[in-house]
């Protein structure tokens, strides 16, 4: 790529981080409480431990502040190597089958062993959503076509079988329908150290794939010729996404349209190359999740909106306006 190919992405990219730094300091400021830009400076810069108000932003606001940013880059680069790998610029994670496997596992678990709280949950979330996505991938192999076909099938399996559990089990239904939701809100309270460590570690894998995965967009013989091997470059974009997919799913519930729309909408400004593609990801995902976190403490005056309820609403009508004046971009 030219240095004035280079360009476009860059200053996009520039861009998206200028913008998402002023998104967090924005969050920080967001909620219940009337804490001002200037209050959360001197909280971050020189807390009071006796203030509330201090207490608020470094203990709640902050970390759910750091959450968002890795949701939202987990679930953007699992979407940009869903879409691919399959070639379809309108999958998403759940193709894998990580949402009716996480789903189904906490359904499971509630009925069976009577798992409660938000860090059971959490565990068998990740546990549920990773196996189903080995499944999926055991299936599907390499092929694109025999892996949305395997990541539907299962996924109709297990979203039948769990809604069969849930309508017949009050209590399974409560436990599911709190985790359910999509939504930061609590999450921050979560032992999230192990997560986020396995968040960023896979992070780092996405974008190291993006010139083995560029080579194999080339096509086989071009990349075997780069010294690429296909079928290694496939499993490894395969389990990252499945890594980042499960662990984002299992800490914050299910949260539709960010691994679909983000992808979809950079796409156009990262010229054709997987390396923009997944770093143009990396900051626009948190930045829409962020967004959404924000306003869902805002917007009503009695509690939250799940943040799950404000990226699709977002989401869906900007998707729906990209394809209808753009079209569909290519993989």
């Amino acid at each position: 790529m030219s240095a004035s190919t280079h360009r476009v992405p860059a200053v996009v990219l520039a861009g998206g981080l200028v913008l998402l730094v002023a998104a967090v300091l924005v969050s920080l400021t967001a909620g219940q409480g009337d804490v001002g830009v200037g209050e959360s400076f001197r909280a971050l810069l020189d807390p009071d431990p006796g203030d509330s108000a201090h207490i608020t932003v470094r203990e709640v606001r902050v970390p759910r502040a750091m959450l968002a940013v890795l949701v939202g880059a987990a679930l953007a680069l699992s979407g940009a190597l869903v879409q691919t790998l399959t070639r379809n610029p309108l999958a998403e994670p759940g193709l894998l089958g990580v949402t009716a496997g996480a789903s189904f596992a906490v359904v499971i678990a509630t009925q069976l062993l009577g798992a409660s709280g938000q860090t059971a949950t959490l565990v068998v979330a990740f546990v549920g959503a990773t196996v189903a996505a080995f499944a999926v991938q055991a299936v599907g192999g390499a092929d694109p076509l025999r892996l949305v076909l395997a990541g539907v099938a299962l996924t109709a399996v297990l979203a039948g079988f769990s809604i069969g559990i849930r309508l017949t089990d009050p209590d399974t239904f409560d436990t599911y329908r709190f985790w359910s939701v999509g939504s930061l809100a609590g999450r921050e309270q979560m032992p999230l150290l192990i997560p986020c460590v396995v968040l960023v570690l896979a992070l780092v894998g996405a974008l190291l794939l993006g010139r083995p995965l560029s080579a194999v967009m080339l096509g086989d013989d071009v990349a075997h010729g780069l010294g690429v091997s296909v079928v290694r470059t496939r499993i490894l974009a395969l389990l990252v996404a499945t890594v980042l997919a499960a662990t984002a799913t299992a800490v914050a519930g299910p949260i539709m349209f960010v691994g679909l729309i983000v992808p979809h909408l950079v796409r156009r400004f990262a010229q054709a190359s997987i390396s923009w593609l997944l770093l143009l990801c990396l900051v626009t995902g948190p930045l829409l999740v962020v967004l959404a976190d924000t306003l869902a403490r805002v917007l009503l005056e009695t509690g939250e909106v799940p943040v799950a309820i404000l990226t699709a609403v977002i989401g869906g009508p900007v998707l729906i306006w990209v394809v209808r004046r753009h079209g569909a971009v290519g993989v």
